[in-house]
């Protein structure tokens, strides 16, 4: 079952340009429009339960979309359906089916405890009392907010004000939770526990994610599928694991000697040394050109090897070549 379906959705931006050489009274009645296509005709559909990045270079219309799709921006063209709401028409239905976090612009409120916090937002959304209470209750266990939950929100470190922020979207049980750069700013730890929370919401209460992020990790360890937009289109929709399997050009053989290599000899056409001394060889493959077994073959032919670990590009670096040639 689809809960999120987009068609043929477009957002156009209109601004005055004038012309800096002619002056004022020229530009006063001669100024010209121009429109720029910040989304551009894109289409796709979400399942209920799925975990969806929704991914991007700066500018190419992550934001817009997410506010299209959440009641924010009324689009130019085409026609968006979220848990059978159309956003804009029915925005108050809406938000009782969506949760939102945007990366460090703070829904909570500084100078109140954060149960205070929940507690409004749970009476905002109609929740009635006994459940708001075992909400928080429930969401307080999941997300480890027992210890300070008392304490004013402005007195919360980052990585425990983004757990409350993701909890506090949560207080009303949506069906989707939106998701802008939600680890930005963590260190390594809190994003780490951030993304289980995320990964256990998803498998208990079935919660579908949408998620922008330009933290690859938080790509791999969360969504199963991967949605890349760039100048306003969709260049690529497919499975996460897809991404990695059909868009991985170079791979990296890393060996270790029985016996210090003395010798290094010339490799085939598409091997290249990375590195090369007498206690390990670092070995780049374009799969483009050799087969990463027909590479291996060549090495242990010519190495008298120990021990063997093969690399696989990054996501990042992957994405990174999707943008460039797109």
């Amino acid at each position: 079952m689809n809960i999120i379906e987009v068609n043929n959705l477009s957002k156009d931006y209109k601004y005055k340009v004038k012309n800096k050489e002619r002056g004022f009274l020229y530009n006063l009645f001669n100024e010209k429009e121009k429109v720029v296509k910040a989304v551009d005709n894109i289409s796709f559909n979400v399942e209920a339960g799925e975990t969806v990045a929704f991914i991007g270079p700066n500018g190419a219309g992550k934001s817009t979309t997410i506010k299209m799709l959440t009641g924010i921006l009324y689009p130019t063209e085409g026609n968006i359906k979220i848990c059978g709401c159309t956003p804009i028409k029915d925005r108050n239905k809406l938000a009782y089916n969506i949760g939102t976090v945007f990366g460090q612009r703070s829904q909570l409120l500084p100078n109140l405890p954060l149960t205070e916090s929940m507690e409004m937002f749970g009476a905002m959304y109609d929740v009635n009392k006994s459940a708001i209470k075992n909400r928080i209750e429930d969401l307080s266990k999941l997300f480890g907010l027992e210890d300070f939950i008392q304490q004013p929100v402005r007195k919360l470190s980052l990585g425990q004000r983004m757990r409350a922020e993701i909890a506090t979207s949560l207080i009303h049980s949506p069906k989707i939770i939106f998701l802008d750069e939600p680890t930005i700013g963590l260190d390594v730890v809190s994003k780490k526990s951030l993304r289980d929370l995320l990964l256990k919401i998803n498998r208990e209460e079935n919660v579908t994610i949408f998620l922008t992020s330009h933290d690859t990790e938080d790509i791999q360890s969360i969504c199963d599928r991967c949605i890349i937009i760039n100048h306003g289109k969709i260049i690529i929709d497919t499975a996460t694991n897809n991404l990695m399997s059909e868009y991985i050009k170079n791979k990296n053989i890393i060996i270790t000697p029985n016996v210090e290599f003395n010798e290094f000899p010339e490799l085939k056409e598409g091997m290249e040394y990375v590195q090369k001394d007498t206690n390990q060889i670092n070995v780049s493959v374009d799969t483009e050109k050799i087969d990463i077994k027909d590479a291996l073959r060549e090495l242990i032919k010519t190495h008298d090897i120990d021990d063997i670990n093969i690399i696989n590009e990054s996501l990042e670096s992957i994405i990174r070549s999707i943008y460039e040639k797109n």
